[in-house]
């Protein structure tokens, strides 16, 4: 890589997306990865079916995927963001590409595109199991469209909130613990207790995003609770913030400190 007096030569965003897409499929744990995820949440949907029976909540049922779901692609996502610091290759890709936040940015559209089809191929199978085995989804039941698209979406930015910590933290391990943390442990340790002080903390953690897959009886039992009803969409944008924080922080940290 040259460089001139204006600064580093710019490398097309186009180059970079392919190269990080070319990296992240020649690599062998995102398929063992992806296929994991999807198992794991149509094997929680099945079981909790049977436990429902033919009277249960169909959405509901089909929502409690997006449970371990979420732990896939949060290692999918921290991987892809913290695996080139953990590697040492960091400094090839940023010696290609010495602007840096390029690479982050795709990163952010690969992780977020294979985490996207993730939710949607793990969302259907969903479907599908729930059919045979007891409470069966439909489009006409209430809140069935919206919690669809929330199960899409949630896995999506769980993922990329991974991408953040992974690049932010630069250690796989201190990023997925960081991310189990915010997602899981507080939000169950808040949740079994409940109180107005509480329920703000849960509502304002990364965690609220679950409520993006909640049927309407699920929001409506949030909203009866003393902390602040965000509803579906409300739960989303805190969720989205936490992944803007987390980019922004690291994207800074890229750019202005060293890679090594």
């Amino acid at each position: 890589m040259t460089w001139s007096e204006a600064g580093p030569r710019v490398v097309a965003p186009s180059r970079v997306l392919a190269g990080e897409w070319t990296k992240l499929a020649g690599l062998p744990w995102p398929g063992w990865l992806v296929t994991g995820t999807v198992a794991a949440a149509v094997t929680l949907t099945a079981v909790s079916a049977l436990f429902a029976g033919a009277g249960g909540a169909g959405v509901a049922v089909v929502g409690s995927g997006s449970v371990p779901a979420q732990l896939g692609v949060l290692v999918l996502g921290v991987l892809v963001g913290a695996g080139e610091f953990s590697t040492g290759t960091a400094l090839t890709t940023f010696a290609a590409v010495p602007r840096r936040w390029p690479v982050l940015v795709a990163q952010v559209v690969v992780t977020a595109a294979v985490a996207l089809a993730t939710g949607a191929v793990a969302f259907g199978a969903s479907v599908l199991v729930t059919a045979g085995l007891g409470p069966a989804w439909g489009a006409a039941d209430a809140g069935a469209l919206r919690a669809a698209a929330g199960y899409v979406l949630l896995l999506t930015g769980v993922a990329v909130l991974g991408l953040g910590l992974g690049a932010l933290l630069r250690r796989p391990a201190a990023a997925l613990t960081t991310g189990v943390v915010l997602l899981v442990v507080a939000d169950g340790f808040l949740a079994a207790n409940p109180g107005r002080v509480a329920d703000t903390v849960r509502a304002a953690l990364p965690g609220s995003g679950g409520r993006l897959v909640a049927d309407d009886s699920g929001l409506a039992a949030l909203a009866a609770g003393p902390g602040p009803d965000l509803g579906a969409g409300g739960g989303g944008l805190v969720l989205a913030a936490w992944c803007a924080g987390t980019l922004l922080l690291a994207g800074y940290r890229l750019c202005r400190r060293d890679v090594t």
